[in-house]
Parts: C-alpha cells; sequence; structure tokens
C-alpha cells in the first residue's frame, strides 16, 4: 500500500493590497533530466513514420474511390435503400475526411459536397442521376490522375463548381424546407475552400 505523505505547505506572501498563494509541485520530485543527446522528438518520429506511409497514401485513396465506386453501383442496381443510401455516405463521408491528409484535398470537396446532397435532399431518387455520378467520376478522376501539376488546378475547378450544382439544386429542392436552407447555405468546411 503506498503512504499517504502529509501534504506540502502553502507558501502565502502577503503584500499590502494582496496576498500571493504559492501551491506546491509534487511533480517535481518525479522529473528526470534528459541530457540534450538523448532528447527524443515525437513530432519528428510521427513525420518520418508517416514519410514511410506516404507511398501508401496512392494505394489507401484507390481503395476508397472504389468503394466509394461501389455504393454508387449498388444504387443503380438496387435503388436508394437505406443500406445503399448509408455506405455511398459512409464512403464519401470517409474520403471527405482522408483525402486532404492523404494529399487529395479537391477529392475532400468533391466528396463533401456529395455528403450534402445525400444528407439534405428531400427525396433522393428525385436527384438527378447525373449529379451524383458527375461527384464521384470526379473523386474517381482527382484520385486515379492526380499524377500532373496541371490536374491539381483542374480539379480545384471541379470541385468548386460540383459544390456551385449542388448548392443551387438543394436550394431548390428545399425551397419549402426553410429549416435546411441555413444548414444548406453555409459555408464549406473543408479546409481551402
Amino acid at each position: 500500500m503506498a503512504k499517504d505523505k502529509p501534504p506540502a505547505a502553502l507558501q502565502i506572501k502577503a503584500f499590502a493590497d494582496h496576498h500571493v498563494i504559492t501551491q506546491p509541485n509534487p511533480l517535481r520530485k518525479v522529473l528526470r533530466r534528459v541530457p540534450e543527446s538523448d532528447l527524443d522528438d515525437p513530432v519528428a518520429r510521427a513525420e518520418k513514420a508517416l514519410a514511410g506511409l506516404s507511398g501508401e497514401f496512392k494505394n489507401w485513396m484507390a481503395i476508397e474511390a472504389d468503394r466509394l465506386s461501389a455504393a454508387h453501383a449498388a444504387i443503380l442496381r438496387d435503388g436508394f435503400t437505406d443500406a445503399t443510401r448509408e455506405e455511398l455516405f459512409r464512403a464519401a463521408h470517409d474520403i471527405k475526411g482522408d483525402a486532404a491528409t492523404f494529399g487529395y484535398p479537391s477529392a475532400s470537396a468533391a466528396a463533401e459536397s456529395l455528403c450534402r446532397i445525400i444528407e439534405h435532399a428531400p427525396d433522393l431518387d428525385a436527384v438527378p442521376s447525373n449529379l451524383i455520378a458527375h461527384h464521384i467520376n470526379a473523386i474517381q478522376a482527382i484520385v486515379h490522375d492526380n499524377t500532373k501539376l496541371d490536374t491539381v488546378s483542374i480539379a480545384n475547378e471541379l470541385s468548386q463548381q460540383l459544390r456551385g450544382v449542388a448548392d443551387e439544386y438543394l436550394a431548390y429542392a428545399n425551397r419549402d424546407r426553410p429549416e435546411h436552407l441555413e444548414a444548406i447555405l453555409a459555408p464549406s468546411l473543408v479546409p481551402g475552400e
């Protein structure tokens, strides 16, 4: 059993118009000084590990993009059910969250736009099928063809145009639902937009 140590005394310094109370620091006794030659930089270690994994980012994004295409294919085959809607949303949401980290920020913006359509469309069956297909095709193109310098600016422009078209559709589709219009017309949360 651990011994109960008597509490260390507070130091109180009195001044004419105030008091300064200094509490003892019990952690000072467990602090261990490390020579500068043995300093560990966890951030540098993490960056090194991340750099080692960076070659796999393209594969991971390709897998996520293929998952999105498979979810879309299931919708084309079976229509919008709770399961197909959920899988399409999850695949797009995962890309939205991972793409910027993996070096595909434009795919993140396009995936966010697709998520907004899925979340805010009052009837997914009424959404023009080519609007969803254009988002998926854009994500596929960004992930698979992101090898040239000029493709980045084209991908950014494409993502912005998709967002604009999606917002226009959602504003029209929700014209009778004012409680949704505020969320639909809010600015993007995706960095860099």
